[in-house]
């Protein structure tokens, strides 16, 4: 899920189905989901609770979750753990990497002396992977 102009690179990452939330609330067309990730979160986060399976799991990104007790009584994970760091994920991950298997997708890439024009480009939104500083 994602706004339309997305859809091509999510479904060059591999993505099956696509649904654009500007045009169509995700909630409203999918159901007996076993995991939804919410890269937006907050407080409308409980909305994806209704289309997860009982042993479903929710993970928010971002705080700001407060029907735990809802989800409990929907027999629902709810996980908004911090990453930490473990050399055997990471080790994992580069191999990962290295295959294919997964991809970064960089938006945009700026010298560390240009944090400035890379902190603006995040807050005109709509990005496209991530915004890179490069440290010389």
């Amino acid at each position: 899920m994602a706004s339309g102009k997305q859809e091509t690179l999510l479904r060059e990452l591999g993505a099956d189905e696509f649904i654009d939330y500007t045009q169509t609330p995700a909630e409203d067309v999918v159901q007996d989901l076993d995991l939804v990730l919410d890269t937006l979160g907050g407080p409308t986060t409980g909305r994806f609770l209704r289309v997860l399976k009982r042993g479903g799991a929710l993970f928010p990104v971002f705080l700001g979750f407060n029907e735990a007790e809802q989800a409990a009584q929907l027999g629902i994970t709810v996980s908004m753990a911090q990453v930490r760091s473990s050399g055997s994920q990471l080790a994992k991950l580069g191999r990962l990497l290295e295959a294919g298997t997964i991809r970064v997708v960089i938006d945009s890439t700026f010298p560390l002396a240009e944090a400035r024009q890379a902190h603006e480009r995040a807050a005109q939104g709509h990005i496209q992977g991530k915004i890179v500083l490069t440290v010389a």
